[in-house]
């Protein structure tokens, strides 16, 4: 059986692949499986890290999220922008703190 068959992939994550969905090809569901697991991951993973970035820098929690998201669409990143913005709202969620409108450099 399937490992990702047992995975409940939340709406919102889900919502990233629908709209890519085109009238002959829908993604693959282990493949929306195995990003929505590297995303949760990555989400969970930065929670320590936003968290002793806050104390550390002494910033408030909307710096450390757009920060995180900075660096997680930059070219190299292993996340699409669209991901990324899932994974840094995820963050917010986790830690706690209010969800971001999240803004590209100027």
């Amino acid at each position: 059986m399937d490992s990702h068959s047992h995975i409940d992939i939340p709406a919102s994550f889900q919502a990233l692949y629908e709209a890519k969905r085109t009238a002959r090809i829908k993604p693959v569901r282990a493949a929306v499986c195995a990003r929505y697991e590297l995303c949760e991951d990555m989400a969970n993973m930065l929670v320590d890290t936003a968290q002793t970035m806050q104390f550390q820098l002494g910033i408030t929690e909307a710096d450390v999220l757009q920060r995180v998201w900075q660096g997680l669409t930059q070219p190299e990143s292993v996340v699409a922008p669209d991901e990324a913005q899932w994974v840094v709202h995820r963050l917010a969620e986790l830690c706690g703190w209010p969800r971001l409108a999240l803004q590209a450099d100027s």
